[in-house]
Formats: structure tokens, sequence, C-alpha cells
């Protein structure tokens, strides 16, 4: 009977996992060598080829070398896309950060994290604009990891929220020019305030909801008042797919609102089939680490691991995308306590 790899395909026809089969050679049947195939006549390295390089090294090309550990014999049904334990290691420690920064959000949240959470009461839509503008621009890194959040701030308004008029266009707007930005911003300098532009007639139009209270965040981010706090972090998340804001925006914007208790909102997956994710270095990650291209199993192998653990798998969002990174993104959260516990339990899930 025909067998499929961990890449979803005939393992005598996957070029990676044909490799293994037994009496196989390197190269694998009728695959290219040396520029000739088995069989066939050597191609020529003459000026077609070389047109067809021209045409792939075009300006929109961008490679990617990702690099990993060498293969050491590490197997994990949890994580089937790894092959070295240094990797499960290394994708355990980042488990611990993301979720111990999970629980100082909703304990203990520092800098502008506490001080939204304080105002939630009293000027909610102060406190939903310090969190969007958080997680648009993105904490620094370092030991002042909201110094560009704050310097937005101080140029937009003192209290409440900028808004926007079919009339008058945006009130209150900040400039963002000259604005450090964090690792994972969506900013774009070039594109100026279309972001902040587009939010803001997302907000006018109370999120597209049949909430009573139109132009208000707190409207646009309350929805249905029916909804269950994985509905409405599921709706919310689709609406706001604006120009400008990033999957990972968008995901921890929510994710944040929730822990900090302005609105009752809580994921109940990594949100991955929702949109264009080519570029979204969670997704890429989850690919790598978790065997497998299709959303829809990726999202069931996350809740898998999410759950061995355990960890909310909202932790994975920023896990993951930490992993594939060079440098971790500590997102406001500089020094943190309590990974130590998490840490022990993923490395034991994990078998590394």
């Amino acid at each position: 009977m025909p067998t499929f790899c961990r890449h979803n395909r005939f393992i005598e026809r996957c070029p990676i996992c044909s490799k293994t089969l037994q009496g196989s050679n390197a190269a694998g049947p009728g695959t290219k060598r040396g520029g000739a195939a088995s069989g066939g006549v050597p191609r020529s390295a003459g000026a077609g080829s070389a047109s067809q390089r021209r045409r792939a090294a075009g300006p929109g090309l961008r490679v990617r070398r990702e690099t990993r550990a060498l293969d050491d014999g590490y197997r994990s049904r949890l994580v089937p896309g790894l092959r070295s334990t240094e990797d499960a290691q290394r994708l355990a420690g980042e488990i611990a950060f993301a979720a111990a920064r999970l629980l100082a959000l909703a304990a203990e949240p520092p800098g502008l994290y506490g001080r939204a959470h304080e105002l939630a009461a009293q000027d909610l839509e102060h406190a939903t604009w310090i969190c969007f503008l958080t997680a648009y621009l993105c904490p620094l890194q370092g030991e002042d990891p909201f110094a560009g959040v704050r310097e937005a701030m101080q140029r937009g308004p003192a209290t409440g929220a900028p808004r926007w008029s079919a009339e008058g266009g945006a009130q209150g707007l900040p400039n963002l020019e000259g604005i450090p930005l964090g690792p994972r911003s969506s900013h774009e300098p070039a594109r100026g305030p279309q972001a902040l532009i587009a939010y803001l007639q997302w907000v006018d139009r109370g999120g597209a909801s049949s909430a009573p209270v139109e132009g208000t965040q707190g409207a646009a981010f309350t929805g249905d008042p029916a909804w269950s706090p994985e509905r409405r972090f599921e709706r919310l998340f689709e609406r706001l797919a604006l120009p400008g804001l990033s999957r990972f925006c968008r995901y921890d914007l929510l994710v944040t609102l929730g822990r900090l208790g302005l609105y009752d909102v809580r994921p109940d997956s990594l949100a991955l089939t929702s949109g264009a994710i080519a570029e979204d270095p969670t997704a890429l990650a989850a690919k790598r680490v978790l065997g497998i291209g299709d959303p829809l199993l990726l999202e069931r192998r996350a809740r898998e691991l999410a759950d061995a653990i355990p960890v909310p798998v909202e932790a994975l969002d920023v896990a993951l995308a930490n992993w594939a990174a060079p440098e971790r993104a500590t997102l406001g959260f500089p020094t943190l306590e309590g990974e130590v516990a998490v840490l022990d339990q993923a490395l034991a899930a994990l078998g590394a």
C-alpha cells in the first residue's frame, strides 16, 4: 500500500523523505544532477540557463536561508518537524517565556500595559487606544520597551482616542514620523498613517457590528453581547484584517485586550486559517515545527502541543515566532519570573 510522508506526499515521490527509503541514492530516480537527468541529455549551461537565472533573481525574489541544528536522532510526535534535541530545547524555552508573559499580563502588567489596565474602568477608549498602539508599533528590545509607544501617545490626545468622521477626517491622529519601532511592528513609514486611518474608520463603523453604540472602540470590540469569548475573538480577528495590520498585530492586540480584562475575548486557536499568512512568522515556524503545511492540521497539532505541556494555545503564537527568529522579541517583558516551572513541563512533554 502507498505510504504518505510527513509532507503529505507519497513517500516515494517526496524529494526529502524518499532519500530515507532503503536502496535510494541521494539524487533519487530521475533527479537532475550536475545539469543532467538520469537517462537524459546533459543540459547546456549557456544563454538559456543564464536567462532563467536572471528571471529567477528578479527584484521581487527574497531568499530565506533557515538554519537548523544537526539531526541527532531526536523525534517527538508532538513536534514531528524537529530532528534535533537542541531545537526542541530552544522551543521549550520560548514556550516557557510566552506562557509566563501571558500570566504576567493578567497578574502584574508592566509599563503601558499596566496603565491601560488601570484606565479601563474610567476611560476605556484611552485604554484601548494604548493597547492598539502598543500592538501596532510593538515594544522595543531593552530596558525601556515602551519608549516608542509613549512618544506616540504624547503626540495624540491626552484622554480618549483619535476619532474619524466623514466630514472632518481623522482628528487627534499622532504623527509617527521618527518613532522607534519594535521587532514585530506593523507600521511601515512609507505608508504613513494609512493603517491608523483604516483602524479609525473601522471603529467609526462600530467594527461593522450590530452594537447599539457605534463610533467607539468599546462598541467595535464588544460586538454582539451574546457572543462567547472565543466567538468574539474569531469575529474581531476577521474584521480587523485592515490594510497595514499584520496577523501578528491583530492576534496580539486581541490577546492583550483579553488578558488585561478590557474585553471578554479569548482565542481557541492560532487563527492560521484566516486570511493570507504566507509571510507571517508564526505560520512559517509552525510549518517547520509541526511538520505540515495544511492550516487545519496545523491548528490541530498546535492544540495537541499546547494541551500536552499544558499552556494556553495563544502562548504558541509568540513562542513559535521567537523560536524561528535570530533573537527573542521580548514584547514589553525584558525580564520575567515564573518561566522555570513551565520550562520543566515543556521539556518533559517534548522529551528533550
